[in-house]
């Protein structure tokens, strides 16, 4: 590889990290605009309403642009059906119902993990690299989420009879989104991102309204008392924190891999945070100034190795 070849990936990489840091912000501020949904409507007419915007979004993104629709093939199906399952439907439910036996930020503290279990299960089943550079970055990553997390509110770990179920639920949103971005590679290669996310959100969007319907939650009226912020967080996490945002981190795993990619979900709690203290006039501590610096410095380990061995490879 030539310096100029190499200057050119060193570029790419970095609007790739701009992406990913932006999906990040973007997730960031669902957990504000989640708030304002809370006392509307019930979690799973929520989703299923969040799902549906963000599927109207991507087919009129598609028409507007004048890409076809692709047709998969039936391994391509099952693929697809699998992400919507777990990406979408499962990780939503648990999600969800999570939230009914432990607060928010306990829920943040487990699922700020899933770098962890993207790096590892990414080693185990697809041999990509975990460097020691990696694993020590994606340890600070964590480090640094749960300080947020802790430093936000203290009491998160408080004893509760019923805490166990909601951790296994939560949990299980750390499983589903490690399917989702894991059993994307060769979808993404051969259908590309736009397409895999398109149809993913399809399925479980389906899957979504089908349970709420089963569970008689679709009401007319719950709809019609919805105020404006809440249409406007609605169109928030359907519109950008769905379909732009899957996208974009859809296109960070087909560039520079899953491990890489998943550690900048990371700054989730860093963002919610900050977003928090913007829109709810919610208190910044040192503890989460410190928390936010560990944060970048383990995304910097964890991304920075292969840039630097590729230049070593020159000289």
């Amino acid at each position: 590889m030539t310096t100029c070849e190499q200057s050119l990936t060193d570029n790419a990489n970095v609007l790739v990290y701009l992406k990913l840091a932006s999906v990040t912000m973007i997730w960031g501020g669902t957990f504000v605009a989640g708030r304002f949904l809370a006392d509307g409507v019930s979690p799973l007419f929520a989703a299923s309403l969040r799902f549906l915007l963000a599927s109207a979004a991507l087919l009129l993104f598609l028409l507007l642009s004048r890409i076809p629709l692709a047709r998969p093939n039936r391994r391509q199906w099952l693929q697809l059906a699998l992400l919507g399952f777990f990406g979408i439907f499962f990780y939503n439910l648990c999600f969800f119902y999570g939230l009914h036996y432990i607060n928010a930020s306990r829920a943040s503290l487990i699922v700020a993990l899933n770098p962890a279990v993207i790096g590892l299960a990414a080693w185990l089943l697809f041999k990509e690299r975990l460097s020691p550079a990696k694993v020590i970055g994606i340890v600070i990553c964590i480090a640094g989420a749960s300080l947020v997390i802790v430093s936000r509110n203290p009491q998160l770990l408080a004893d509760n009879p019923d805490a166990w179920v909601g951790d296994l639920l939560i949990l299980g949103c750390v499983l589903g989104w490690g399917i989702y971005s894991l059993c994307s590679r060769e979808l993404t290669q051969s259908l590309g991102p736009v397409q895999t996310v398109t149809w993913s959100i399809l399925l479980g969007t389906l899957m979504l309204w089908l349970t709420c319907a089963i569970r008689g939650e679709v009401r007319v009226d719950a709809l019609t008392s919805l105020g404006p912020s809440q249409w406007l967080s609605l169109m928030y996490l359907g519109v950008l924190g769905s379909a732009l945002a899957y996208i974009g981190y859809y296109d960070g795993i087909r560039k520079i891999g899953a491990t890489r990619s998943g550690v900048f979900i990371a700054l989730n709690p860093l963002t919610a945070v900050i977003f928090g203290a913007l829109l709810l006039g919610e208190q910044l501590t040192l503890a989460m100034y410190v928390g936010g610096g560990l944060i970048l410095a383990g995304i910097y380990l964890c991304n920075k190795p292969l840039a630097s061995t590729g230049k070593k490879r020159i000289l």
